[in-house]
């Protein structure tokens, strides 16, 4: 009514989009609350491109983003400030920097925390230019802090023992290559415990000690990790299990402990998950005197670095007190027949099973996990002496088996891999990865990850290497300058191919084009 036919005519309908019509906005109606959930449930690439909808998603996008991750470098102080007027409810900040680069300094770290009062954790990576100071003005702002993680850093204990002090919430402790820990008398007024703190991991210290009456003294203690750190760690253990017996975990990797400190750890009763990572001088001995008391271990990881001082007598001990065991980790080490098939008999929970570098795993003693191990999920196996015979013992065997990774096992062919996933109907996958090239490429290659089970293992000969000197800063040196010499040579070509690209992206940082990498919870 009221309209001419050709007005009528000539007037064209909304645009349909499956049905509905492209003009109305339907999630005008839609609270920000809601609309922030949907932000939480996107990937970071689909979470930025939905900020540049409109100036509401921009601003919900940004007041529900929990975790950001920044570059650390100077010029980062300057725009501080608009970054977080728009993230201004982030409770998981990362802040990484070049160590070729300046980092941002104390004064940018208080103007971060300043802006974070809801911070919960906290990763610093390389930030040189952070001392003491800065570190303080993280414990004044940030008090509800539960994690911290720090590495490449040069500030010392103090940034440390002030972060410990104000922030009485703190759960989780990661200290990597921390320079300024040298000062002896600087450590000399570390706390000495701290009732909230479950975990600790130290890595790659030269004055980790200092922190011994810090570990000793915490009763809550669930996790230690220590990891490539000088000095005589005995006395710690014994100290730590007499006043904190309930840790669950206990990671040692490249440390002078001998069975004196590892016997000290039977006193943890409640020890599920054991890594014993590179310490010669920890025999059958130690590692019986804990499964004799800690029958609740789960997870027990053992790379003896072809020391031969963990065998049969140490497995057998570990077979008959921990029933309970579901992962098993041996790199390096060479347990016999009887072993195995006392591990299979015993330990029936038994669902992760891993040897590397095992000279007495042969083809019997897979037919025997597959007789007997009917708990038995994940299989890997490299550089063992099996062949095809062995692997198809696994078809009529171990039925709950869903993944074999079989890698560098000269005698075992891609045809018998076919043939064992095809004997459970698909439901098996089998990965065989055959040996290539010699082995002194093998041992060029240096360190692998064995990675269906999360713990190195070293692909040398039968020697064991040298352990790398440690400057006083507390990074791992190179053992001569023959060698550093050597490994420049063998860089230099692949680097020279790169230049162009380096010298891109250093264009575009010169040019401020960003200074943040988001990430979404």
């Amino acid at each position: 009514m009221g309209q001419s036919a050709s007005s009528r005519l000539t007037e064209s309908p909304p645009a349909l989009v499956g049905g509905i019509s492209a003009a109305t906005d339907y999630t005008a109606d839609l609270p920000d609350d809601c609309l922030a959930l949907v932000f939480q449930s996107l990937g970071p690439g689909d979470r930025k491109r939905c900020s540049l909808v409109c100036r509401r998603w921009l601003a919900v996008e940004g007041r529900s983003r929990l975790r950001l991750e920044l570059d650390a470098r100077a010029a980062l102080l300057d725009v501080v400030p608009a970054i977080f007027a728009r993230f201004d409810a982030i409770s998981r900040l990362t802040l990484r920097c070049s160590r070729r680069t300046d980092s941002i300094g104390d004064e940018g770290l208080a103007l971060v925390a300043a802006r974070c009062p809801n911070l919960a954790s906290l990763k610093l990576r390389a930030c040189g230019a952070l001392t003491d100071a800065g570190m303080a003005a993280v414990a004044r702002y940030c008090s509800g802090l539960r994690k911290l993680s720090v590495g490449y850093c040069a500030f010392g204990a103090k940034g440390v023992d002030a972060v410990l002090r104000g922030c009485p919430l703190l759960e989780d402790l990661s200290i990597k290559r921390l320079r300024g820990l040298q000062d002896p008398s600087a450590t000399a007024d570390l706390v000495a415990g701290a009732a909230s703190l479950r975990s600790v991991c130290l890595k790659d210290l030269y004055n980790a000690q200092c922190f011994a009456p810090l570990i000793a003294g915490c009763p809550n203690l669930k996790t230690l990790k220590l990891i490539r750190c000088f000095g005589d760690w005995d006395p710690l253990l014994k100290n730590m299990a007499a006043r904190v017996p309930g840790v669950v975990e206990i990671h040692l990797e490249r440390l002078q402990v001998t069975d004196s400190g590892l016997a000290a750890l039977s006193v943890c009763v409640d020890l599920e998950v054991l890594r014993l990572v590179k310490t010669p001088e920890c025999t059958d001995a130690g590692l019986a005197a804990v499964a004799d008391r800690c029958a609740l271990l789960r997870k027990v990881h053992i790379d003896g670095w072809r020391a031969n001082r963990i065998g049969d007598e140490g497995l057998q001990a570990l077979a008959r007190r921990c029933a309970g065991l579901q992962e098993l980790v041996l790199i390096g080490v060479n347990p016999t027949s009887r072993t195995l098939e006392l591990m299979a008999s015993n330990c029936r929970s038994l669902e992760r099973l891993a040897l590397c570098g095992s000279d007495t795993f042969g083809d019997a003693e897979v037919a025997c996990i597959a007789s007997k191990c009917a708990a038995l999920k994940k299989l890997c196996i490299k550089r063992c002496p099996i062949s095809d015979q062995g692997m198809e013992a696994l078809a009529a065997g171990c039925p709950k088996l869903v993944k074999v990774k079989v890698k560098r096992c000269s005698g075992v062919t891609s045809e018998c891999a076919d043939r064992l996933a095809a004997s459970r109907n698909g439901k098996l996958a089998v990965n065989v990865e055959p040996e290539e090239g010699s082995v002194a490429v093998q041992q060029a290659e240096g360190t692998m990850v064995f990675g269906e089970f999360g713990i190195a293992e070293d692909t040398g000969g039968g020697e064991r290497p040298r352990l790398a000197s440690v400057d006083r800063a507390g990074a791992a040196g190179p053992l001569s300058s023959k060698s550093r010499r050597t490994a420049r040579k063998k860089r230099a070509g692949f680097f020279a191919s790169r230049r162009n690209l380096v010298a891109s992206a250093l264009r575009r940082w010169s040019n401020g084009s960003s200074y943040s990498r988001h990430s979404h919870r």
